[in-house]
């Protein structure tokens, strides 16, 4: 036996050594990479994109290389390992314990009149100990509130992708709109460029002064100066749309998209009741009510005692010499029962129990000020979607009527029966019916998507 432990207490030197040589040695060693999961956090280098994107398969890209996203989830398997830790101290602790002592003085005892030295000069012990926690209200809490807390974080992230989707939505449309008045200028700079060419014609032919001609170069350049500002206008709205959805890359995002089918996705049911319960604040809440709950109980159980079981066995090592030192050993061992119980603290858990209750009745007007908010934000994301939808049925009327006008004016004024300015109007009415309605299309799907996360039924 005194060989074993003797061993082991060499070893467990050597042990110590080799940690310190590792832990110096550790930086020049490559990090080993996350490995990626169903749900767990990602490589940032990982930035894979389809040349030609949907908004669908953007808000999925987001959802897996958004940064806040991503550290939600590691955040999910930091608070995970935690509550491992914690339920840890529930198992059996072992500890070995080894120590060597030189004394250059002996203690002197007085016995008899006579000082007497006491011990030896060299002294060694090597012992194992074990003990188990039987109750302590820290790892009882742990146990007791593990599922909560991982819902806690678990919701957390729900949280952070609903958010991520709105936003990559809007971002998503906020270029489709720009590049949809981008087009409308394009096809205004055509028409306007024929009809520059054809006045310049008929003044050069004396059938028309120099007025028409210089409105269609006026308006023409009009457009040039509006087209470029948008193309610009594009450039800022494609990097924030690259910053909302995590995207890293050097290439060009294009986007694809339906117009009829972004056209039949624009109505919501405008009948569908409030139910708090989808919200996922009201459900963050009602985790935190629980564990709030948990921590009242853990105030009231500070007037339990703390019990523990330990034992001990110890090998004992005393000799003047060094050389001789483990060759004999004096063992001794013990097993006991610990119990930790404050008996007087002043008033500290009668205030701590307080403490906690109060926390706990703050956060049910937290559920009834989230309740009147989550009312509210209902209201007036409703009162825009409706608003914005009627702006988009007479809009469209508008653009169906508009675009007949001007053709109509454009065979007219051609047949000599219009006059130029007539034409110029009709262009600019065209032009701006088509912007309106484009402009009307993309506030719609903005506000339904207010509406859908005001009920808690964002789909990711």
């Amino acid at each position: 036996m005194k060989k074993i432990f003797y061993v082991l207490f060499v070893s467990s030197g050597l042990s110590l050594f080799s940690l310190v040589a590792g832990a110096q040695t550790t930086p020049s060693q490559p990090v080993p990479r996350i490995q990626k999961a169903a749900g767990s956090a990602m490589s940032p280098a990982d930035t894979a994109l389809p040349s030609d994107v949907t908004l669908q398969a953007i808000v999925q890209y987001a959802l897996k290389h958004y940064p806040l996203v991503q550290q939600a989830y590691l955040d999910e398997q930091i608070t995970d390992r935690q509550i491992r830790s914690k339920l840890a101290d529930w198992y059996p602790q072992l500890n070995l314990n080894a120590n060597y002592q030189n004394n250059f003085q002996l203690q002197q005892l007085l016995v008899g009149g006579q000082l007497i030295s006491s011990g030896a000069y060299n002294s060694s012990t090597v012992g194992l100990g074990l003990s188990q926690t039987i109750f302590n209200r820290d790892v009882l809490l742990a146990s007791q509130t593990k599922k909560d807390v991982l819902t806690q974080s678990r919701q957390s992230t729900v949280s952070d992708k609903i958010d991520v989707t709105v936003n990559v939505s809007k971002a998503f449309y906020d270029v489709l709109l720009t590049q949809q008045q981008i087009a409308v200028l394009n096809d205004d700079i055509v028409r306007l460029e024929r009809n520059l060419k054809d006045t310049y014609n008929q003044y050069q032919g004396g059938l028309v002064d120099k007025t028409d001609y210089k409105r269609a170069t006026i308006s023409l350049n009009n457009s040039r100066a509006e087209l470029k500002t948008n193309l610009e206008l594009l450039k800022a709205k494609y990097a924030n749309l690259k910053q909302a959805m995590g995207y890293t890359g050097k290439d060009s995002l294009h986007l694809s998209y339906d117009s009829a089918q972004m056209a039949s996705e624009v109505l919501v049911d405008t009948t569908a009741p409030v139910d708090y319960s989808k919200r996922i604040e009201y459900q963050q809440l009602l985790t935190q009510k629980r564990l709030q709950q948990a921590d009242v109980k853990y105030e009231k159980w500070s007037y339990l005692p703390d019990l523990t079981a330990n034992a001990g066995y110890n090998l004992n090592y005393l000799n003047s010499r060094f050389p001789p030192l483990y060759n004999n050993n004096y063992p001794n061992s013990f097993a006991n029962l610990q119990l930790s119980f404050p008996i007087f603290q002043g008033t500290k858990r009668i205030q701590n129990i307080r403490i906690a209750e109060l926390q706990l009745t703050r956060i049910d007007w937290d559920m009834i000020n989230l309740e009147t908010s989550i009312s509210s934000q209902y209201a007036q994301a409703m009162a825009a979607y409706k608003g914005y939808l009627n702006d988009y049925y007479i809009l469209k009327d508008n653009l169906d009527l508009a675009r007949e006008v001007f053709n109509t004016i454009e065979l007219q004024y051609r047949s000599g029966v219009k006059a130029y300015l007539e034409l110029i109007t009709a262009e600019t009415d065209l032009r701006t019916a088509q912007v309106n309605f484009s402009n009307a299309l993309y506030q719609v799907l903005s506000s339904k998507l207010d509406v859908q996360k005001a009920l808690g039924t964002i789909q990711f």
